[in-house]
This record gives structure tokens, C-alpha cells and sequence, in this order.
């Protein structure tokens, strides 16, 4: 039988796996195995979960990483991005992100990452890429020329704001026929390349953070929390307020521009 006398709380224990980094959780393991109390045991088994998740991440950034990684070394490339084609409010806006050598883990579609997993990931993002260039195009413009073409021209904007000369992109899902540089269009494009799944992190947090912004001014609309997109509360607001400046009247047929 176990001698639990001079044995740490299980608590404790506990209490102090939960603020280390996975390679103190793996040191730490050694010195729990030989403790037989169940309690202890299923910690040592999250531990090796969260091992085994962590070696199944480091397989999928590979992959990632693997259609860009003919390019690397030779050839500046990127990826591109865009959020915000569906909503009835706000812009259009597109990331055109260079990635450094260096890996950087948990990079997905913006859409399949938590928020506040994808606020880290744009910080992290920010202050390793090479170059991040923003393209930002308004609701008047997407009336004017179609959510495509807006996307498009957001797209390009986003390219030029990089401020430097690249080689090859990789774009989600959009051919840019007015860009003379090679670049390859994929489906679910950032589910598949790195730098395309982090122009979808970068776009979508700056998207996000321009409606939360939008909130303010426009109030009734619940824009912090829909982002523009077609909920009950924003119908809601429509219905008792009219659209805004910032809806997108070819998406709102039915409503008039609010003046007041």
C-alpha cells in the first residue's frame, strides 16, 4: 500500500501542472509515477495527452507549412485573405501576410480559432511576420462594384500595403487578374497554407475590432456582437432604426439609408 504521508496534496499538485509550460509538465512527469493514487495517475495521463496533442499539432503545421515550403529560401511569398463578404454592415477586409522562418504554431481558418485564441495568434503574427499589409473597402464601394469586386480590389490593397516586392501568393479561393505577380487560388486555402491562414487571423481581428468600434456610433444593432452579420438583434434594429451609413444597401433591399 502507498504511503501517503509525506506526499504532496493532490491539489497541490494539480494546482501546480496547470501553470506549466508542457516541457515542466514532462519533467514533472518522472516524479509522478511512482505516486499510485488515482488522482495522481489521471494527471500523469493529461499529461500525456497534452503531449500527444501537442506532437499532433507539430504534424499539421508541417503540413501547413509544406505547399510554401518549396518557395521558402529563395522566393518572398504570401498568402492572402479576406473576412466580411456575408455581413449586411461594415467593409470588406483582406490581410496579405509574409511569414517569417521561424514556425508559428496553432494557425488555422480565423473562423475555427476562439477569440481569444485568435487575438493572441494576431499579436504573435504581427510581431514576427516579415510584412502584413491591410486592405480595407467600404460598403458604398461594395454596392458600387459587387461583394467580389470589392473583395478583390480589397485584396490588391492589401498586397500594395505590404510595401514589399513578392514573389508568389497563395489566395483563398480568388484569382487576382489585375496582379501580374504568379500566384496560386485555393479552396479553404486557410485550412491548407500557413500564410493564408494567418491573413485570415489578421483580417478577421481587424474586422472584428472595426464593428466593436462601430458599435459606439451606431447603437441598436448589436455590431459588437454580430459583426455586421444578419442576426435577430440586428434585424431587430433595422426594423426600429433604418440601416446606417455603413449598411450595404444591395444586401438590404427592403431598407432606406438612415439620416438621422
Amino acid at each position: 500500500m502507498t504511503d501517503t504521508k509525506n506526499m504532496k496534496p493532490i491539489k497541490s499538485i494539480k494546482e501546480a501542472v496547470a501553470t506549466m509550460t508542457l516541457e515542466e509538465k514532462l519533467s514533472y512527469r518522472a516524479t509522478l509515477l511512482g505516486d499510485e493514487r488515482k488522482a495522481v495517475q489521471a494527471v500523469v495521463a493529461r499529461i500525456d495527452k497534452d503531449k500527444m496533442a501537442y506532437d499532433a499539432e507539430i504534424r499539421r503545421t508541417r503540413e501547413l507549412y509544406a505547399l510554401e515550403s518549396e518557395y521558402r529560401g529563395r522566393l518572398v511569398v504570401a498568402g492572402v485573405d479576406e473576412v466580411g463578404r456575408g455581413p449586411l454592415a461594415g467593409p470588406v477586409v483582406t490581410a496579405c501576410v509574409v511569414l517569417p522562418e521561424e514556425e508559428i504554431f496553432y494557425l488555422n481558418d480565423s473562423k475555427q480559432i476562439k477569440e481569444a485564441k485568435r487575438e493572441e495568434l494576431y499579436d504573435e503574427i504581427m510581431a514576427k511576420a516579415v510584412a502584413v499589409g491591410i486592405g480595407v473597402v467600404d460598403n458604398e464601394r461594395i454596392d458600387e462594384v459587387n461583394i467580389l469586386n470589392a473583395t478583390k480590389e480589397a485584396m490588391k490593397l492589401a498586397i500594395e500595403n505590404t510595401g514589399i516586392k513578392i514573389d508568389h501568393l497563395f489566395i483563398d479561393a480568388v484569382t487576382l487578374e489585375s496582379i501580374s505577380i504568379p500566384q496560386t487560388s485555393l479552396i479553404k486555402g486557410d485550412e491548407r497554407v500557413a500564410s493564408i491562414a494567418a491573413a485570415s487571423i489578421v483580417a478577421k481581428v481587424t474586422r472584428d475590432r472595426m464593428m466593436v468600434d462601430y458599435e459606439m456610433t451606431y447603437p441598436g444593432y448589436d455590431f459588437a456582437g454580430n459583426k455586421g452579420y444578419g442576426t435577430a438583434k440586428h434585424y431587430e434594429g433595422l426594423d426600429q432604426f433604418g440601416a446606417t451609413s455603413i449598411h450595404r444597401m444591395s444586401f438590404l433591399k427592403k431598407y432606406q439609408t438612415n439620416k438621422g
